[in-house]
């Protein structure tokens, strides 16, 4: 099936490792042309060279209120257009709700939140027909996650976000679409895993509690991400796919 990506040209967010760079990965190995960002200077510019002459990679924190228009820019200057966008960024800290301080919470809700939220009127700004804006949400929008309140907090509300852009944004062609990624198998939720004190017992319990016995993999996160963000979707917007092997109990 080809999902019409060749030539697209697609700002990735947060995409030096793990789910961000996933979908960096599927939308160049399908033709696409990208501009991933990462805090570190050498990690995104490593990664994008990873790619191949396609990518291109750019030192940026969703926290700043300069990055987006930034990087709305860097898309046009090196590859001429801007087609898409997909805000992904680092999970919150862990922790309950007695436990997080307003330090964590006002951190997260910069990069998490408000960053995501300048990301994409920037680029809603910048779109014409055809073009779409992806948030790399969670599970927790539908199901708090135990030991993730931040996260449980922040989530819905982005989610709710997108909701309304994607309401606001069709009738100028411009589709919102998020994914809700459960247990993919990444650093990240490594270390989540291990906070148990038994990483392997941890996973053992959770794959056990998914319909297909195991967890995702960053390969197939990123095909679900390249499909949502081509125009091989261009019906679907205002959805919010989970990625979970099955995880949510409801419809």
């Amino acid at each position: 099936m080809d999902l019409g990506l060749k030539d697209r040209v697609y700002v990735v967010t947060g995409a030096t490792c793990g789910l961000g760079f996933a979908s960096a990965r599927e939308l160049t190995a399908d033709g696409a042309k990208v501009v991933l960002t990462g805090r570190d200077a050498g990690r995104a510019a490593e990664a994008a060279a990873s790619l191949g002459p396609n990518a291109v990679g750019v030192a940026a924190d969703n926290a700043d209120p300069a990055a987006a228009a930034r990087l709305v820019s860097e898309a046009r200057e090196r590859f001429g257009r801007l087609d898409g966008i997909l805000i992904s960024v680092g999970g919150p800290a862990p922790g309950t709700a007695a436990d997080n301080t307003d330090e964590q919470w006002a951190a997260a809700f910069e990069s998490v939140f408000l960053g995501a939220v300048r990301l994409a009127r920037a680029a809603a700004a910048e779109l014409g027909e055809g073009g779409v804006i992806g948030f790399v949400l969670s599970g927790s929008v539908h199901e708090p996650i135990p030991g993730l309140t931040i996260s449980n907090g922040l989530r819905p509300g982005l989610a709710g976000f997108a909701k309304s852009l994607s309401v606001e944004l069709g009738p100028r062609g411009i589709r919102v679409v998020g994914l809700l990624p459960a247990r993919i198998d990444t650093d990240r939720v490594r270390e989540l895993d291990a906070l148990s004190g038994d990483a392997d017992a941890a996973r053992k319990t959770n794959e056990s509690r998914i319909p297909l016995r195991r967890y995702g993999t960053p390969e197939e996160f990123g095909r679900t991400a390249a499909f949502l963000l081509s125009p091989a979707a261009s019906y679907l917007t205002g959805v919010m796919l989970p990625v979970d092997g099955g995880s949510r109990h409801g419809f």
